[in-house]
């Protein structure tokens, strides 16, 4: 038998297996992936671009990209797009962007027939509104890393914040789990900037130069926007 949070409204899981738990019983499922899959299309939705999330970094991510008649996303700091948020500060409107991401996109890429937001930061009080919009049951699935030696999750506090902030604006009975995320994020003595500033994602990021990128992640409320996957892509809602 799995015990599970299905007696409430509000349920908060992590990763693949949370995904796999939660989507067929909820009414929406909001991906959060802080650092950086989910600012990535926060900040890219919100200026009109379309978001293909897809899995692979190999070479069929190339052809891919040709399919759906998309820019595709490269490396950060070599690319004039990529999983940087800050790259994508000046997307044009009516942009089409095809994202590779191991955790934001394998996650999305799951959630079936299931209504599927991509949450963060950034636009927590708009993802956390249109996903209620949908129905009471709500699944925050924060996405974690992976480490590097297995592959194993690797629990973010990027992405606990993340699910926190959204939380906080969800209505409805929350589980145990939703709550213990709603309390790190209400946390009085926490700084924002300074939490992310010295998380292990967070100082990874700053020593490769891309400080900007933890910015732009732990700006909450920046953006009113609510990516919704449709055909495959986030769109605005």
């Amino acid at each position: 038998m799995i015990f599970n949070q299905a007696g409430f409204d509000v349920r908060c899981e992590w990763g693949e297996r949370g995904v796999r738990e939660l989507s067929a019983t909820s009414d929406a499922i909001i991906i959060v992936d802080v650092m950086s899959f989910s600012t990535c299309v926060t900040v890219a939705v919100s200026r009109g671009a379309t978001v293909f999330p897809y899995r692979h970094r190999d070479d069929s991510r190339i052809d891919f990209a040709k399919s759906v008649d998309a820019t595709l996303a490269g490396p950060r700091g070599k690319s004039k797009y990529s999983l940087s948020p800050a790259s994508l500060m000046s997307i044009p409107r009516g942009a089409r962007l095809v994202l590779p991401s191991p955790n934001g996109s394998t996650l999305t890429l799951m959630t079936g027939d299931t209504p599927t937001y991509c949450g963060c930061l950034r636009n927590c009080r708009a993802v956390a509104h249109a996903a209620m919009r949908r129905g009471k049951k709500i699944a925050v699935i924060p996405a974690g890393e992976r480490w590097k030696e297995d592959g194993s999750l690797r629990p973010a506090v990027e992405d606990l914040l993340g699910a926190g902030a959204i939380i906080e604006h969800l209505k409805g009975s929350l589980s145990p789990e939703a709550e213990a995320a709603r309390a790190v994020y209400r946390n009085p003595e926490s700084n924002m900037q300074e939490t992310l500033n010295r998380c292990i994602s967070g100082r990874e990021l700053t020593e490769k130069g891309f400080a900007h990128d933890v910015r732009v992640s732990a700006d909450v409320d920046a953006d009113d926007c609510a990516p919704v996957l449709r055909d495959g892509a986030y769109v605005k809602e």
